[in-house]
């Protein structure tokens, strides 16, 4: 991470790969679904009452912008 005056650039790897992950909190949760989305390879997400208490129908709303994402039991 670089910080010049009020620009920040932040070099990573080059491609993420598909992990399974837990959430921690809403906000958390949140980035991994949206980096679990980026990753080539299958992400699993637990713990994710965490996203259903701040966001409503997140799956579906994903699919419709034609996410491959689905809420398995």
């Amino acid at each position: 991470m670089k910080i010049e005056g009020r620009q920040v650039s932040i070099h990573g790897v080059k491609e993420l790969s598909g992990a399974p992950v837990m959430v921690s909190d809403l906000r958390a949760g949140a980035a991994l679904v949206l980096a679990g989305l980026c990753a080539k390879g299958k992400t699993e997400i637990s713990r994710i009452y965490h996203l259903d208490r701040g966001y409503e129908a997140l799956e579906k709303k994903f699919r419709k912008l034609g996410a491959n994402i689905k809420r398995v039991k």
